[in-house]
């Protein structure tokens, strides 16, 4: 166990990071804990930025985790708006961009990540947008009420999860949106297309126009404000405003520069950790989107950019850090919310790694389960409108035996009969 007089820092003022910094407490450590932050504002949750508080549903403050004096009661010292600006891992310091440097005895990197950016002209047009952040939701909130005043058009870079969420929120607004997708469907390389086309069909009779096996390549303005945005297929879309939605990047810089090793696919690289969140260094962890993990279920490495990785990585890190044993083998989980259709995703299934998707229940009602299969095993599984699953699915998951799946396609058939039995 730690020692009183030990001093843990945490690099990351988001999910991962506060959730760590709660656990730490929460498990009894007595040291000094200090969590940094480049963000001004407090420690907030990045699901309500795409979904309840962009639609209006939610206040602004639905999305922070406490009250901003639950950091001083529990002796947990923030320092926010000052980024990190090295590691010296010899030393085992932390500087800041102020010049003030902290020693550390464990350090936690939840760096999290950054939107990509659209290498394309006009980006820096008023009415282009990010989102990543609260300030860039605050600033498209904004932006969506007024195109639904002015019946404005909305051009979305991207059909995955942002793209799709905002593009739900913006027709809620009564805007025009157009989503420019080079893939076939969307969500193609998450879901694969058997489920993309469903998500293209929801989309497409709220009003959503997609263009798919295109990309942006200018966007295009008038005394600073968007007019339209230009495709590789020489198409013009009217636009007062684009969404960038092309993915993101975990921000290692940082860990980079202080020698860690970076690991996993080129366009996705994070820093490599161990099954319980340890980096090269012994005595440094990371936690959420920027840590490329080793899963001991899976037997791959993985880096997941989703919320229950930062809820759960953070406090698992924590755990870690004061010693205890961990192997942080959750099943990646997520959800979304678009128009009147809640999902929860379970599991890892990108395309070319299952060989059947299985239905069960009605598609065409929006109130089903679908799953991923391979030599009928489930490698992962989605339920849409169908609640209080989450558990039996990632059981089959978890159980790695092959099952029936005219079983798991019957929805007479409980799931739990559906699960091996010893």
């Amino acid at each position: 166990m730690a020692d009183a007089s030990e001093t843990f820092v945490i690099i990351g003022g988001g999910l991962a990071g506060a959730k760590a910094a709660e656990t730490l407490r929460g498990e009894g450590f007595t040291g000094r804990v200090v969590l940094i932050g480049d963000e001004r504002e407090h420690p907030y949750e990045r699901p309500p930025l795409s979904k309840g508080y962009l639609t209006g549903k939610d206040e602004r403050g639905s999305a922070f985790l406490h009250e901003p004096d639950f950091y001083a009661r529990a002796g947990i010292e923030l320092q926010l708006g000052v980024p990190a600006t090295a590691i010296d891992r010899e030393r085992k310091t932390v500087r800041t961009a102020d010049g003030t440097s902290f020693r550390y005895d464990k350090l936690l990197l939840a760096t999290g990540a950054e939107p990509r950016p659209l290498d394309i002209p006009g980006t820096g047009l008023a009415g282009v947008h990010q989102l990543r952040r609260l300030p860039d939701a605050d600033r498209l909130r904004g932006t969506l009420a007024s195109l639904g005043r002015d019946n404005g058009h909305l051009v979305i870079a991207g059909a995955g999860w942002i793209g799709l969420e905002v593009a739900a929120a913006a027709r809620g607004y009564g805007a025009e949106v157009t989503v420019v997708e080079p893939e076939p469907t969307p969500l193609h390389r998450v879901i694969g297309p058997e489920l993309g086309q469903f998500f293209r069909e929801l989309h497409a009779e709220r009003g959503v126009r997609f263009r798919f096996g295109t990309r942006l390549t200018e966007i295009t303005g008038q005394d600073g404000t968007v007019l339209a945005a230009r495709t590789d297929d020489g198409d013009e879309h009217p636009a007062h405003a684009v969404l960038a939605a092309v993915g993101a990047a975990p921000r290692t810089a940082l860990a980079e520069a202080a020698g860690l090793e970076i690991a996993g696919p080129a366009e996705g690289r994070g820093i490599a950790v161990d099954t319980s969140l340890r980096t090269s260094d012994p005595d440094i962890h990371a936690a959420g989107d920027v840590a490329s993990a080793q899963h001991p279920l899976l037997g791959t490495r993985l880096r997941v950019e989703h919320w229950a990785n930062a809820l759960n990585g953070g406090p698992a890190a924590a755990r870690a850090m004061l010693g205890q044993d961990v192997s942080y083998d959750r099943v990646p989980y997520f959800y979304s919310d678009q128009y009147d259709l809640g999902m929860e995703y379970s599991g890892w299934a990108p395309p070319g790694s299952y060989d059947q998707v299985v239905l069960r229940g009605d598609a065409g009602r929006r109130q089903f389960l679908a799953f991923w299969l391979k030599e009928r095993r489930v490698l992962a599984g989605m339920n849409a409108n169908v609640w209080d699953v989450t558990d039996d699915v990632q059981k089959l998951i978890r159980s790695g035996a092959p099952v029936d799946p005219e079983a798991l396609a019957d929805p007479s058939t409980p799931l739990t009969a559906v699960l091996p039995h010893p």
